[in-house]
């Protein structure tokens, strides 16, 4: 049995360390996991009611359409239902875009550290990846026009990039892609979109007027904590939702992700505390980072991404011993770690562990 040509280089997607595993490989009885951006503060009290009234309808397959929530999401967004799409969990999104628009010798752009099932999913179709190496940790717009060719098909930007945190700031944006060919399609990633508070930053939906060839991908997944329904969705011009929907699996969210999203999005309280409390590890987070004189990017989603001065493995192992699940090994990036921005516990268990780490580090060195 061979399978198909070009899958068979690819990795197989590293989760972050479930916590169950590293309880019993460790015989720890209390560990912290701040390696997949999770929401800390959990889901809406609504989100939870909504789950609950569905439970009768397990046996029912879901609204293949999304109806109810598409039209709920399109008045909160200010679209129309036919601009948006679904998808379990962002990540389908970005399947279902390759799957759509890329064939073997089509050309794609991106950043060379960001969001990996971006080049996963185009390696998947044949095409010809351009990695663009990240200037200071965040997109370098200008250098990836420049490798617009006519075969450029697909360009990813992640804002806020993953894993960096950092972000392409409206003008610059804007100015891109003015640039960028009619008939590439510009994906803007805002997975982490409702944390960010800096008055710079690009809402993507209000580029949809103008731009055609703009989708937004957004989750559910982030801020409002409903990681295990995995649901997504992407937002862009009728045209390019009608082609995504052609490649899309029937029934692909569910009825509990559809009720728990639509009661999410009512949930303004619910949504603002999270912000805030994110907002305040940051700087709590940050001037830790700074009494222990460790570089890092400016954080605008809910993690960050930290110089430990260390091989970033050795950190993570170093932390794992103590209970603290983080995430490392980045290709450009190896004394780095990636740390959620957990609750204030967390957050101090961490920087305990850390300095700890670095402490153990020092005298053995």
């Amino acid at each position: 049995m061979q399978p198909k040509q070009s899958i068979v280089h690819l990795p197989v997607y590293q989760p972050g360390k479930p916590i169950e595993e590293v309880k019993r490989e460790l015989g720890l009885k209390e560990v912290i996991k701040l390696a997949s951006n999770e929401n800390p503060f959990g889901s809406s009290e609504h989100a939870k009611a909504a789950i609950q009234n569905e439970l009768n309808n397990i046996s029912l397959y879901p609204d293949g359409g999304s109806v109810d929530l598409t039209n709920d999401l399109a008045a909160y967004l200010g679209v129309t239902p036919k601009q948006i799409i679904f998808g379990a969990g962002s990540d389908e999104v970005i399947l279902m875009l390759a799957r759509a628009y890329l064939t073997p010798g089509d050309e794609t752009i991106m950043a060379d550290e960001t969001f990996p099932q971006y080049k996963h999913n185009c390696e998947i179709e044949g095409a010809t990846i351009i990695e663009v190496p990240l200037n200071d940790g965040t997109h370098d717009l200008t250098a990836m026009l420049a490798k617009v060719t006519d075969r450029t098909k697909i360009i990813w930007v992640c804002n806020p990039n993953n894993p960096t945190g950092t972000i392409v700031r409206k003008a610059e944006l804007e100015a891109f892609i003015r640039q960028v060919p009619s008939n590439v399609l510009v994906v803007l990633d805002e997975a982490y979109f409702e944390y960010v508070l800096d008055a710079e930053y690009p809402d993507g939906i209000t580029l949809l007027p103008e731009f055609k060839n703009v989708i937004v991908l957004r989750t559910f997944s982030k801020v409002y904590g409903l990681a295990s329904l995995r649901i997504g969705y992407g937002v862009g011009h009728e045209d390019v939702i009608r082609s995504i929907n052609q490649v899309r699996e029937p029934f692909n969210t569910s009825r509990f992700g559809q009720a728990a999203a639509k009661a999410s999005l009512a949930d303004t309280q619910f949504l603002d505390n999270c912000r805030a409390r994110n907002a305040e590890g940051i700087a709590y987070m940050n001037e830790e980072f700074d009494r222990l004189g460790l570089n890092y990017f400016e954080a605008h989603g809910n993690f960050i991404m930290v110089d430990a001065k260390l091989p970033s493995q050795q950190v993570f192992d170093g932390l794992l011993r103590k209970g603290i699940i983080s995430r490392a090994r980045w290709s450009y990036y190896p004394t780095h770690i990636r740390i959620t921005v957990g609750s204030r516990e967390q957050n101090e268990a961490f920087i305990r562990a850390l300095e700890e780490v670095l402490q153990e580090a020092a005298v053995l060195g």
